[in-house]
Parts: structure tokens; C-alpha cells; sequence
């Protein structure tokens, strides 16, 4: 008959101590595949990770002595001995090592504070001034958010309900990121397993689809892919990103990865690379970022990200680096005890797309945070180029609050303003929601004086209505007013005869104003049909004027509608002509 295997401890000092590493390494392994630290003494985790080992190794120890330290006979003291010969040879080293790691951790924390090296928090961020009215351009219709990202993501989650073959294995994952897809502001984010069984129903094929949600229209669509998602957040195991990423660059340390699609429609993640740059946990800056292809989990290190990346800097970051230039200015006692000339970032932020880029808007207030602010900061989110501009006036809160006070029958929410230069005034628009966290109507607060609001039911309407109270007010001179730039579809087209000249009509999708074109001065708009995309440049309206039609010039054909009406002969164009007439 076969004993039962008996497990005994190694018998020599060696073999104990081998085994004691071994199990160590086990659980070592273990934590880093669930916690995945990085391996780098500027991690905080990591002197946890490295805590956990030597817990481990010392309990092995103890564990592995068996009888090494029981003492037959002799006196205490001989016991005593005895112990601290064992601690001497197997638990001295560990515990220096763990003890030399808490040093430099505490070390490191001293010559990172912002007391000592305020100089260099004042610096991580270069801030230039600008001029508002040439850095930042007017922005056409086609090219305005009208939405903030709770809207924007209600909508996306609203379009997975639609899908019936989708609706029962995959959610909106609600980590979306805004971006600039082929000239559009879209907020993109990843569809999620439902739950635990799903996944492991799907993830052979992986996440089938993204959302993309424009910002301007308002409309959501679901882009199914020709090859699934193999990795993602709501990856549980090793195909996990920040596990991915680690696995992959295991000395890295990185900011929370961002969804993004390239101009192809391709799924990425990018993983911005963090550094610290002050003493040994300060400075918190960027540095490249690794791009994760989200379908094959290919990745690449960047210092210099391609252009199509459009979010490589966090807000949070921006905000947390000027607040050092801000209250740093004249040294840390200042920003404590004077605070003279101290400036902070208000609360919020949001974003503005420019030259195919997107740029994040906050805020500068006082020390004090009282209800105005000192101007604004822009700031490019792949670059990290920044500028300050002053432009003394109220706060977004406060913007916020006279929006809603003008529609306050109505009970709609203001949204984080937008910053926007209409007229050549920097200018808050705030959409406005209802409780459906559907957007209702639009308002424009004036930034220096924020008691000139103007709201209108669509984006135009209210800019119209902006521009004649900026002239009654005496802020603008009608001949000071730009000329603006609206584009889109054309929903309907018509001509008229008019004192002797044919002029034609164009309203174009999602608006309710007419532009008149002479053709005297501009004939394209008799080669065009309804469906052509156009931009259309034209003069603001006369403020004294209440009409719906917009005196425009300098029709821009941009491409054709799918399907193109077969043309007429000269015959019926002249019998069209003769009926206008």
C-alpha cells in the first residue's frame, strides 16, 4: 500500500530560504497581474508592491523555521540568542531594504514640494498672451457644439437601443472623448460588454462597434467595424488596456488611456506617458504616448504624437499646472501669506475645435473667486501650447445663471459655456436643456457684460438676435459687424424675379432662414439642388430689420448630393424661368 505524500520543509538554512523566495515570487506575480504597479521607484504603488513582497518573504521565513528555533534546554537567554542570530541571517536584510524604500520614498516627497522648487511648479506650464480676436476666429454654424458631454452621451446610449442585435450583448460604455473626425467636432467612445456572461460569449470576436456622436447636429450613429475590438476597459483579463500597457511597457507610467478614431474611422488608444519632473514625485507633466491599435493590440511609443491625436493633455492637468504658474508667481510665501497678483482657473472647462485641432477654455479668476474673472485660458490638447487672454467679466457660473434667469418659465439647465468670438466680443454660449437632457434652445452671454443675453431656438437665431443687442447696447457698430460663414445641406431652393433681377432663396438643413442670392452677382446657385453641401458667406442682418432672409454672396459648392436630378433641357430650365417670372 502507497504512503500518502507528505509535504516536508527543506532541512538546510539554503533550501528554506529558497523556498521562501519562491513562494514570494508567486504572490508577487499575483499582485502585479491584479494590480499591475509600475516598475518605477516615481509610482507611489510601487513601494506597496514592493511592501506586499517583504510582508510575504518575512511570513515565509517565519513560517519555513519549523523547529530551527525551539530551544530544548539552556536559559532564555540562550533562546533570545538564538533569535536574533535567525532575524541577524534571514529577516536583517529584507527589512533594510524595506526600510532603505521608505526612505526614499520620504526623501523623495520633501524635495518634491512645491516649498522648496516653487520656481520650477511656476514653469511647468509656459503661458503666452494672446489677442482674442485674432487667435480665435469666428466659428460657422456647421463648426459650434451645441451639446456638453452629459447630452452627448445620453444620446449615444439612447442610439444602442435602436440596434436589436446589439441591445441584448453590449451597453454604451459611457467613456466618450472628444475629438476632430474629419473637420467635425464628434465626441467617439467604445460599446462595453453587458455583463461577465457576455463577454465570455463574445470576446472571441470582440467589440463589434463604436458610437459617434456629433456635436454640431446632434445626431448619434453606431460604425460597425470589419474586425472587432479585442481590447478595451471592460476587458477583465489580460486584454484589459491599462493591463495591456503594462504588461507591455512595465517601467511606464501613464495617465488614463482615451478613446480615439483616426481619419480612417480606426479605433486607438492613446495612453499618454507620464514624467515627473520636480524631485522625485513632483512636476507631473506628459511625455509621448503609446498608441494601442484597439483591434490587434498593437502598440508604438510616440515623444511626438501624430497629428490626427487630439487628446495627449488632460484638462485636469492643464488646470493643476496653471494653478502653480498662477499662485507661484512670486514665490510660495506669496501664495500663502500676500497673495499678490495670485490667479487661479475657475472650476470648469470645455473644449473649442480650431484648425483641426481641440483646444480646452477655462476660466482666470482672482485668489478670492469672486464672481468675475481676469480673462481666459486656451490651451491646444496636443500640444500643450497656451495663451492667456484678459478679458475682465463674469464667470462662467455666473453667465450661467443670467442664461437660465431669462428662460426661467421654461425651467431649462445651462450647460458649461462655450467660448466663442461673434462680433469681435468674447462671448459664453450656453445650449440650454430640459430635464431629458435634451437641448431646447440656445443662449449668448456677452463675457464683459453679462447682462446682454440673447436666445433663439436654433444657432443662428440667437446670434442674430446677439448682434442687434450688441448694437443697441453701443458695444458694436453695424459696420464693425463680420461677415459670417454658415454650412450644410440645402433642404429647399427657389428664385424669384425681383425689381428686374432673379434672386434665389437657399435654406439649408436644420435652419429656418431663407439666404438671398442676386444673380447678378453670384450664378451658382443655378447649377445647384437640394442635398448639395455648400458654404454660404454673407453679411449679418440689418438690426433694425425684422425679416427671415439674409442677404448672402459667394455661394461655395463643397460636393454634390448622392443622387443628382437628371438635368433639364434648355427648354424646361426656360419654362422653370418663365414661371418664376
Amino acid at each position: 500500500m502507497k504512503k500518502p505524500f507528505k509535504f516536508s520543509l527543506p532541512s538546510g538554512e539554503l533550501g528554506r530560504i529558497i523556498l521562501s523566495i519562491l513562494v514570494t515570487l508567486v504572490f508577487g506575480a499575483g499582485y502585479f497581474y491584479l494590480f499591475y504597479p509600475a516598475i518605477n521607484l516615481q509610482d507611489p504603488e510601487f513601494y506597496t508592491f514592493a511592501g506586499f513582497l517583504c510582508l510575504v518573504y518575512l511570513i515565509c521565513v517565519f513560517l519555513c523555521s519549523g523547529g530551527a528555533l525551539r530551544v530544548e534546554s539552556g536559559s532564555p537567554a540562550d533562546g533570545l540568542l538564538r533569535w536574533l542570530r535567525f532575524i541577524r541571517r534571514r529577516c536583517l536584510p529584507v527589512g533594510v531594504l524595506f526600510a532603505g524604500l521608505i526612505a526614499v520614498a520620504v526623501i523623495g516627497t520633501v524635495i518634491s514640494m512645491p516649498i522648496f522648487r516653487a520656481g520650477a511648479y511656476r514653469d511647468l506650464l509656459q503661458v503666452e498672451d494672446g489677442s482674442f480676436t485674432e487667435d480665435v476666429a469666428q466659428i460657422s454654424f456647421s463648426e459650434i457644439p451645441t451639446l456638453d458631454r452629459t447630452s452627448a452621451e445620453y444620446l449615444g446610449d439612447r442610439q444602442m437601443g435602436t440596434l436589436s442585435d446589439m441591445v441584448s450583448q453590449f451597453e454604451y460604455s459611457g467613456d466618450s472623448t472628444q475629438i476632430n473626425y474629419q473637420g467635425r467636432p464628434v465626441r467617439v467612445a467604445p460599446i462595453a460588454y453587458a455583463d461577465l456572461f457576455k463577454w465570455l460569449t463574445n470576446r472571441r470576436e470582440g467589440l463589434p462597434a463604436y458610437v459617434v456622436v456629433d456635436m454640431v447636429t446632434q445626431e448619434a450613429s453606431v460604425v460597425r467595424l470589419p474586425e472587432g475590438m479585442k481590447y478595451s476597459f471592460s476587458e477583465p483579463l489580460g486584454r484589459n488596456i491599462l493591463r495591456h500597457l503594462r504588461f507591455s511597457y512595465p517601467t511606464f507610467l501613464f495617465s488614463t488611456p482615451e478613446f480615439e478614431i483616426d481619419e480612417e474611422g480606426h479605433p486607438w488608444w492613446i495612453a499618454p506617458r507620464l514624467v515627473k519632473t520636480i524631485g522625485l514625485f513632483g512636476g507631473v507633466d506628459i511625455r509621448g504616448a503609446v498608441l494601442v491599435d484597439a483591434v490587434t493590440g498593437e502598440s508604438s511609443y510616440y515623444e511626438e504624437v501624430p497629428t490626427w491625436v487630439d487628446n495627449l493633455y488632460s484638462p485636469d492637468l492643464i488646470m493643476q499646472q496653471y494653478n502653480y504658474h498662477g499662485t507661484l508667481v512670486r514665490g510660495f510665501i506669496n501664495s500663502v501669506l500676500g497673495q499678490r497678483d495670485v490667479t487661479m482657473v475657475t472650476s470648469g472647462y470645455n473644449y473649442i475645435a480650431m484648425n483641426d485641432d481641440v483646444f480646452v477654455y477655462t476660466g482666470v479668476t482672482s485668489a478670492n473667486s469672486d464672481q468675475s474673472n481676469l480673462g481666459f485660458l486656451l490651451c491646444n490638447m496636443r500640444t500643450k501650447e497656451t495663451h492667456f487672454y484678459t478679458a475682465p467679466g463674469a464667470t462662467e457660473a455666473a453667465a450661467m445663471q443670467s442664461a437660465m434667469g431669462v428662460v426661467q418659465d421654461l425651467g431649462y439647465q445651462a450647460t458649461f459655456p462655450l467660448l466663442l468670438n461673434i462680433a469681435g466680443q468674447p462671448t459664453y454660449f450656453i445650449p440650454l436643456k430640459d430635464a431629458t437632457q435634451l437641448v431646447k434652445m440656445y443662449a449668448m452671454v456677452n463675457v464683459a457684460q453679462y447682462q446682454v443675453v440673447a436666445t433663439g431656438t436654433t444657432v443662428s437665431a440667437c446670434e442674430q438676435e446677439y448682434i442687434r443687442l450688441l448694437t443697441d447696447k453701443g458695444i458694436t457698430q453695424p459696420q464693425q459687424r463680420p461677415e459670417t460663414r454658415s454650412q450644410g445641406r440645402i433642404a429647399e431652393i427657389r428664385s424669384a424675379v425681383l425689381d428686374g433681377t432673379t434672386r434665389f432663396f437657399l435654406r439649408l438643413e436644420g435652419e429656418e432662414i431663407f439666404y438671398a442670392v442676386s444673380a447678378a452677382s453670384d450664378l451658382s446657385p443655378v447649377l445647384l439642388n437640394p442635398g448639395d453641401e455648400v458654404a454660404i458667406d454673407h453679411a449679418p442682418p440689418d438690426p433694425q430689420a425684422a425679416s427671415d432672409l439674409l442677404e448672402g454672396y459667394r455661394v461655395t459648392l463643397l460636393s454634390r448630393a448622392a443622387a443628382q436630378p437628371q438635368e433639364e433641357s434648355p427648354e424646361e430650365s426656360q419654362a422653370v424661368l418663365s414661371q418664376d417670372d
